[in-house]
């Protein structure tokens, strides 16, 4: 498949009064077309920054996009006008916020809200917009549509305020979707509801999809591949069923025995990563789990891990091979 999106040493940084905090430092990888990679790590490694930096609407100040190349179908996002990435955002690439509650407008109706885009990026009348609008609920299924569209995001509850977000991403059928923790706040059965949703548009549909999470479970049901982001880099990038067969990066390995299985006993414990995410401020020149990590070695102060090839399109960011723990042969 062509790719549609290729990200290429994205650095971003956000610039307060204690210091540059490098919260996107040389990120790279690609999305092909109607391809779903999962962007997985914990809060305040760089996820969000990142779908903030492709949309460019990282808030400045305080934050900044200070290099790197985003090209999607050709174009360099970061060298368009303000005014033609406009024309980008909602039309080509679309993006599903953490929390409904506070990406909705409160004293919009759902109908305003679906069919502003609808007016501005595909040139329909309001009679066009309100019948696509009625439309787009239905496929997210919102019941009574004509007559719920008419209504106020407090009159819905929160998997309902969510099926609103995707409609919107969806109205002008986007060629990329970003999602940046889309069902974070919601209850386990709505969580299942909306990634099936999302599975079923994808396939229907064919937009490629960027699915920001903390949560491998919904990653392994959803995702074609997955990138593994700590401290503002990408540590490990692999297709899914690799990544859970071969984790090779101390970070990644942490995560997955963090996690309950439904395959362990009863009485197994799950392991926590031990210590604390580093001052992004004042990262040394050197492996920034190293401080967190049950495998490091004399190679673990070499410098910073290049992401070196380990299996079919499988990259880890390790001076070490976690399942030998001896150095790896780049080191």
């Amino acid at each position: 498949m062509p790719v549609l999106l290729q990200v290429k040493d994205l650095r971003t940084s956000l610039f307060t009064q204690v210091g540059e905090v490098k919260a996107v430092d040389g990120v790279s990888f690609d999305i092909d077309s109607g391809e779903a990679l999962g962007v997985v790590g914990e809060s305040g490694c760089g996820k969000s920054v990142t779908a903030l930096s492709i949309m460019r609407l990282v808030p400045n100040p305080p934050g900044h996009i200070v290099g790197g190349q985003m090209v999607f179908d050709r174009r360099d996002l970061l060298k368009l006008s303000d005014q033609e990435m406009r024309r980008v955002r909602g039309k080509d690439i679309a993006m599903i916020f953490q929390d409904p509650m506070t990406s909705l407008n409160p004293v919009l109706t759902i109908r305003r809200q679906i069919t502003e885009s609808l007016q501005l990026h595909m040139g329909m009348n309001a009679g066009q917009a309100r019948e696509r609008a009625i439309e787009l609920l239905k496929m997210v299924g919102i019941p009574s549509p004509k007559q719920r569209i008419n209504d106020y995001p407090h009159q819905f509850s929160g998997g309902m305020r969510q099926r609103v977000m995707i409609a919107i991403a969806l109205a002008c059928s986007p060629r990329l979707i970003i999602a940046d923790e889309p069902t974070t706040a919601l209850d386990v059965t709505i969580q299942a509801q909306i990634v099936d949703l999302v599975k079923h548009l994808r396939r229907e549909l064919g937009t490629a999809v960027m699915w920001i999470t903390h949560d491998l479970g919904i990653v392994a049901g959803l995702c074609d591949r997955v990138v593994v982001m700590y401290a503002g880099h990408i540590v490990e990038s692999a297709p899914v069923r690799e990544l859970y067969a071969n984790p090779s990066h101390p970070y990644t390995l942490g995560l997955l025995r963090s996690i309950p299985r439904l395959d362990q006993e009863r009485r197994t414990k799950l392991v926590p990563i031990d210590g604390f995410p580093p001052d992004l401020i004042d990262l040394p020149a050197v492996c920034a789990f190293r401080t967190r990590c049950a495998h490091i070695g004399d190679a673990c102060q070499e410098g910073v891990p290049p992401l070196r090839l380990v299996g079919p399109d499988h990259y880890v960011a390790c001076w070490v091979d976690v399942k030998a723990r001896t150095p790896a042969l780049s080191a």
